[in-house]
């Protein structure tokens, strides 16, 4: 039941995935057109572009729909949601009680990303069929679509190796969208294009469209390297990326002019990375429009966008405030009240209303979305483990989580065999609720086994 051997059958993301794909995430390039958003429209207005909830025949879809509820669904999981949101398994020592958020799981976005994707595999069954990138950040889903003989677009040092994509194939973009030169560069090769980026992510492409044509620097709080933020990026004309609060406040900072403030140089070097080619921190920090990748932490961009306005106001004066300065709220629905509801899971637990051994968090490695739902608890002082299969729940006690920092360690003797456990339990926005009930699986089997050795 997804029970691993301690120290093998877990790896760290791949080096396509992980803090290597950093290295190797090329620069989003500047497309030489006067209108990104009618050159982003043209492209997909193309009879070979396929897009829109359900692309495909509607059997298609529906076939599609059931075996994604057959394959993704958890009866724990359901029943759990249906009654008190709790479930207590075992007797004695070998008793847990699950409590699980009020909001976890797949969220519409991605079971449409997946349906479009799987649909298109059965729409073109015959055709070599490529993906841009992870669909999700689900080890399990992309595994599934690998399964189906999709072909994930390798990437090296010099970039993605479109080379490999031929004439009549079929090219998925995932559910973070694609840059608008990828786009392009599909577009020239005549392929058909099946694009599952979520209308959330698509929210923010059209905030981007309003700060070029308000002649204002997109600030996109977001990881330069993800997916999601390299195409948002590429749908603007200037454009500066902080991951947080902390790079917030260098920016604010210089252009305040203080004391402690970066030198220009300085300034360049640290976000190198992370803005438009030709940035100048001295002309293109005047006019400023906020967007944000939509997994990020809704409080801290709501941090962000009140200290860019006070700086704004602060440098250049209250009185043309909405032409120097606009805030646009795109964090996604789903990723809030998930992020609501373990908050409120957390500060029940410390309050002792409905206290927990750790809080179980499951999703993808990669997942911005689920990572953050890590943070909240672990930010509260509680014990938090995230995990990205139920693999990373071991035979010998042990589990193989990701912390807060982004390291992959393995922590011993993490289930309490001697005694009852109240275990919280959250999942990523990309996390099938099947993968949950495995996760509880192994932990009910390992308190079994406990017992039965100890007897």
């Amino acid at each position: 039941a997804g029970l691993g051997v301690a120290g093998a059958a877990v790896r760290a993301p791949s080096a396509l995935t992980s803090g290597l794909r950093e290295a190797m995430a090329p620069r989003v390039s500047v497309v030489m057109v006067d209108d990104k958003r009618a050159e982003r429209r043209k492209i997909m207005s193309a009879d070979t572009y396929y897009r829109g909830n359900r692309p495909f025949e509607k059997a298609v879809h529906e076939e599609v729909a059931s075996k994604m509820v057959d394959l993704f669904k958890s009866k724990l999981v359901q029943e759990m949601r249906d009654s008190t949101f709790e479930s207590t398994v075992g007797e004695g020592a070998e008793q847990v009680t699950f409590v699980l958020a009020k909001e976890y799981g797949f969220c519409w976005g991605v079971e449409r990303s997946i349906e479009i994707a799987w649909a298109a595999r059965e729409a073109f069954p015959d055709k070599r069929m490529h993906l841009t990138n992870e669909l999700i950040h689900n080890p399990q889903v992309n595994s599934l679509l690998a399964n189906m003989d999709v072909n994930f677009i390798e990437t090296s040092a010099t970039g993605k190796r479109f080379e490999d994509v031929g004439d009549g194939d079929v090219v998925i973009l995932p559910a973070f969208g694609a840059s608008l030169d990828e786009m392009q560069l599909l577009s020239a090769k005549g392929v058909k294009i099946v694009d599952t980026t979520c209308p959330w992510v698509s929210k923010v492409w059209n905030v981007v469209d309003k700060h070029v044509k308000m002649e204002m620097t997109s600030v996109v709080h977001g990881k330069w390297a993800h997916e999601e933020s390299i195409a948002t990026a590429s749908m603007a004309t200037d454009y500066i990326i902080v991951k947080d609060i902390d790079e917030a406040a260098v920016v604010a900072k210089y252009i305040l002019g203080e004391p402690d403030a970066l030198s220009r140089e300085a300034f360049l070097l640290k976000f190198k990375d992370a803005m438009s080619v030709g940035f100048d921190p001295d002309v293109h920090l005047k006019k400023l429009g906020l967007a944000n990748q939509t997994t990020m932490y809704k409080k801290e961009t709501t941090a962000i966008s009140k200290l860019f306005e006070k700086t704004m106001i602060q440098k250049f004066g209250p009185e043309n405030l909405s032409e120097i300065y606009a805030a646009f709220d795109t964090i996604c629905d789903a990723t809030q009240v998930r992020q609501d509801a373990i908050t409120e899971m957390s500060e029940d637990s410390k309050s002792g209303s409905s206290p927990l051994d750790f809080i179980l968090v499951v999703g993808g490695w990669d997942s911005s979305n689920t990572g953050h739902l890590l943070e909240i608890p672990v930010h509260e002082g509680l014990t938090a483990y995230h995990i990205n299969s139920p693999a990373c729940i071991n035979a010998d006690n042990s589990v193989t989580h990701r912390t807060v920092a982004g390291e992959v360690v393995t922590t011993k003797n993490f289930l309490a065999l001697d005694r009852p456990m109240r275990i919280g339990i959250s999942s990523g926005a990309s996390t099938p609720d099947s993968a949950v009930q495995d996760a509880l699986d192994a932990v009910i089997l390992l308190k079994k086994l406990a017992r039965k050795v100890a007897a």
